[in-house]
Formats: C-alpha cells, structure tokens, sequence
C-alpha cells in the first residue's frame, strides 16, 4: 500500500501540480511561463520527491523510472544547441520505486532501470522550480492504449503519496495542436476551439468535477481539435486523480502560445 512505505516517512500533505509545459524553449527564454515556474518553486514545501508524469513517456502498460541516476533525454529536434546542451541531475529513487511497484496491483506498475530518464515534459519545468537538482525525480509513463478513465483512478491511487512528502507533477497541456499551431503569433492569442476547451475543463476543476475530466471526448469535434492525440491531456487525469475533493485550486499560466497550445496550470492543495 502506497500509504506505509518505509522508505518515504508520513509529512504534512503536499499539493499536486499540472503544468503546461509548452515549446521546450521555456526551458531556457526569459518569459513569463519559465518566471512562474521559479516563483512557484520558491514557494512550495521542500519535497522528499517528485514524481512527474509527463506527456512524452507513452508505454505499453505502466512504469516507474528505477535507476539510480536517470539520464536527461532531448526528446526535440529543431532546437539551438543550447537547448541540447540542458541538463538536469536529480537522483533517482530505487528504494522508493520498488517499494510504489509493489503497493501499485490494479493497474500493476513495472520499473525501468535503464530505457528511459527524465524527458523535456520533466526537465524542462523541474529545473526553473528546483534548480540544484537535488530532490529525486521519478517519471511514471502513460499507457496510451488504455482509456482516460484508468489515468484518473491511478492518479486517486497515487493520491496517498502526497503523505509522504512526494510532490506529484502532471506535465502536459490542456489543449495541444501542434499542427495548427502559429509560432509567433502573440502570447494569449487562440482559436476558438481551443479557448472553448481550455474554459470548459477550467469550469470542471473549479466546480470539482474531476471525475468528468476523463469524458472531455464527448465535447467531439472540439476535442479532436485541442487533441489530435490525448497524450499532453493524460497527465491532468493523473493530477486531477490525485487531488483531494473540495481541496483549494487555483490557477496560474492561463493564457495560450502559439494559438494552440494552453498554458493554463493548476496547483491543488495550496494558496498563495
């Protein structure tokens, strides 16, 4: 059971993050999306670990990265060599990982010791908010071949995990149409699809109908467009899953890049 495990003693409640990572290049510019993420950094409890699930690990079946010390992988092309030269050193956590595969059965959770690291959907927010790199990162991977109502109810599982010092990061975007997307179009500016989904599932976690955010495919058309794919979406089920019903949200980064991609962050469990 994730609610004893030896190696991640009882603390005080941790909040649960959904970050709008966005274009790789927030990494590294000086823009308002990579200032957030430092001031956020600042103000949250000292986590003994993060797990971050990330729209850009998709599997077949799930896994915890395991290793000792997990590699940086640019997962990008396109990019200036200073994007490629990032790195992010946090340590990994085997002791906790085997423990959180063995109190995880439905779905069961498999750990990866080597194939995989911390991709751009992690990296690229951890290191404005943690920039030492010294808190263990963990990444959970997605099975994209399983409905979003089963991200959500791993997500509730993960949900005991805030009790024990570990800060749950869910890394996507709530819309993410790459191939309509205008680079250089004005931060804020969006289509109207995608400023429709973006205030509907913005009205679901305000009413705290988290639940409901797994049925975002009956909004049809709409839905097709802010998701060609559902992979960036996936990780708010995780997130969302994890939060505590009536708990506070709030907002942050609610505004678009590149017309078709929604920044819009969530934080659960703290106020400023």
């Amino acid at each position: 059971m994730l609610n004893d495990l030896k190696t991640l003693p009882a603390t005080p409640r941790m909040p649960v993050l959904f970050l709008g990572h966005g274009s790789p290049m927030n990494a590294i510019e000086d823009n308002a999306f990579r200032r957030s993420w430092q001031a956020l950094g600042r103000e949250l409890p000292t986590p003994k670990l993060i797990l971050c699930i990330s729209a850009h690990w998709l599997t077949h079946g799930w896994w915890l990265t395991g290793m000792a010390q997990p590699k940086t992988i640019h997962d990008f092309g396109g990019f200036p060599a200073e994007l490629f030269a990032q790195q992010y050193p946090a340590p990994g956590a085997p002791e906790a990982v085997a423990e959180m595969s063995a109190g995880l059965r439905e779905p069961e959770v498999g750990i990866d010791t080597g194939e995989w690291g911390l991709d751009h959907g992690a990296w690229s927010v951890l290191k404005p908010m943690f920039p030492d790199a010294k808190t263990p990162v963990v990444q959970l991977s997605m099975d994209y071949g399983r409905p979003p109502a089963e991200h959500f109810a791993l997500g509730q599982q993960l949900r005991a995990l805030r009790e024990r010092g570990v800060l749950i990061v869910g890394s996507g975007n709530i819309v993410h149409n790459l191939r309509s997307m205008r680079w250089g179009a004005p931060d804020g500016q969006a289509y109207d699809w995608a400023v429709e989904f973006d205030s509907v599932t913005k009205g679901k976690v305000e009413q705290g109908d988290l639940r409901g955010l797994a049925d975002f495919q009956q909004l049809g058309q709409v839905a097709q467009l802010a998701h060609p794919t559902h992979d960036h979406y996936l990780p708010l089920l995780h997130a969302a899953g994890a939060a505590e019903p009536g708990e506070p949200v709030r907002f942050f980064n609610d505004t678009f890049q590149g017309a078709s991609i929604s920044m819009r962050s969530i934080v659960w469990g703290q106020t400023q």
